[in-house]
C-alpha cells in the first residue's frame, strides 16, 4: 500500500514539476521569437525552463544529502530520454499530413546542439572518472557551469535570424514565478517519493534515480513532443532532447557538485555514462552521415531503440 501511496506522490510531483517548468518556458519561448533565435538555438535557451524539473530535484537531493538520487536521476533521464523523444517525434511526423517517411531536420541540429552535447560529455567524463579527481567536488560544478553558458553563447550567436514581434501579456511574470515555486515544491516531493520508494523496495538511491525517477519524468516531455512535432516544428521537438540533456548534465551536476559525491560504484557509473556518450554520438552520426542526410530513417530510430535495450540488458544481467 505503501509502495501505491509514494508511487502516486512521485507521479503527481513529476507532473507539477513539469506543468512548472512550461510556465517558464512559455515567456522564454517569445524571448527566442522576439530575439530571432532560430529553432535549434531556441531549443538551447528554452532548456533554461523545460530541464529544470531535473535542475530541481537535483538540487533538493544535494540539499536533503541524497545526492546519489540526483545522481541516478541524470545519467537515466540523459539515456532514456533520447530513443524517446525522436520516436515520438517520428512517429507524430508520420501522423502529419507530409506522411513524410523519415525526420527532417535542419543541419543546426547538429552544429548547435549534438556536436556540443557530445563535449560535454567528454568534459563530465575527464572530470569524474580519473582516479586523482574521481567523483564531484565544487570546482567540477563551476567548470560545468562555464561550460553550458558557452554552450547557451554559442548557440544563441549562431543562425541568427529576424527577430520578431511578440506580445506580452498581464500577469506572465507572475504566473511564471508561480511555476518556479511550484516546480521547487514538486522537487521536495520527487526527491522524497524516491526516497521512500528505494527503501521499500530495498534499493540503492542511485539505482532509484536511474529507473523510477528518471523514467517517471520523462512522460510529460513525451507528450509536449508529439504535440510539437505534429504542428510542424521538427528540429524544435527533436533537438529540444539535446538541449535538456546538456543542460541536465551542466546545470543539474552542479549542486551536487558543491556539496561533492563520491562515486561509489565506479563501474555502474562508466557503464551509464557510456551510454549516454553512445546515444549522443549516435544521434549526431544519422543527422550528419545517414542516407537521408540531417534526418532520421526508421532503421535509425530502431537503432536508436536497440541501443537503450541493451543497455537495460547489460544493467539487469551484468552490473546488477
Amino acid at each position: 500500500m505503501q509502495i501505491l501511496l509514494w508511487s502516486l506522490v512521485l507521479l503527481a510531483s513529476v507532473w507539477a514539476a513539469h506543468w512548472g517548468s512550461d510556465q517558464l518556458a512559455e515567456p522564454l519561448e517569445k524571448l527566442r521569437r522576439q530575439w530571432g533565435l532560430s529553432e535549434a538555438a531556441g531549443a538551447a535557451f528554452v532548456a533554461l525552463a523545460t530541464a529544470s524539473p531535473e535542475v530541481g530535484t537535483n538540487t533538493a537531493a544535494a540539499v536533503r544529502g541524497l545526492s546519489d538520487i540526483g545522481l541516478g536521476n541524470l545519467l537515466g533521464s540523459n539515456i532514456i530520454s533520447v530513443p524517446a523523444i525522436v520516436l515520438v517525434s517520428y512517429l507524430a511526423s508520420r501522423s502529419s499530413d507530409k506522411k513524410v517517411n523519415h525526420l527532417e531536420v535542419k543541419t543546426e541540429a547538429l552544429n548547435v546542439q549534438a556536436i556540443p552535447y557530445i563535449l560535454i560529455i567528454i568534459l563530465a567524463a575527464i572530470l569524474t572518472v580519473p582516479a586523482p579527481w574521481r567523483g564531484l567536488q565544487p570546482i567540477d560544478g563551476w567548470i560545468m557551469l562555464a561550460a553550458y553558458f558557452l554552450y547557451l553563447a554559442q548557440a544563441i550567436f549562431r543562425e541568427r535570424q529576424s527577430s520578431k514581434e511578440v506580445r506580452w501579456r498581464k500577469g506572465e511574470v507572475i504566473v511564471a514565478l508561480a511555476g518556479a515555486l511550484g516546480l521547487a515544491i514538486a522537487a521536495y516531493f520527487i526527491v522524497t517519493a524516491t526516497e521512500r520508494l528505494v527503501s521499500l523496495l530495498n534499493i540503492s538511491q542511485i539505482i532509484g534515480g536511474l529507473f523510477i525517477t528518471s523514467t517517471l519524468s520523462i512522460a510529460p516531455e513525451v507528450f509536449a513532443t508529439w504535440n510539437v512535432a505534429k504542428s510542424g516544428q521538427v528540429t524544435a521537438a527533436t533537438t529540444s532532447v539535446i538541449a535538456d540533456n546538456t543542460a541536465t548534465m551542466t546545470l543539474a551536476l552542479f549542486p551536487l557538485a558543491l556539496v561533492g559525491l563520491q562515486i561509489q560504484d565506479l563501474r555502474l557509473f562508466v557503464v551509464n555514462l557510456v551510454f549516454v556518450s553512445l546515444l549522443a554520438i549516435a544521434y549526431a552520426a544519422f543527422i550528419r552521415w545517414g542516407k537521408q542526410k540531417n534526418s532520421f530513417e526508421l532503421w535509425e530510430v530502431l537503432t536508436l531503440i536497440a541501443i537503450y535495450l541493451i543497455y537495460l540488458a547489460l544493467m539487469i544481467f551484468a552490473i546488477l
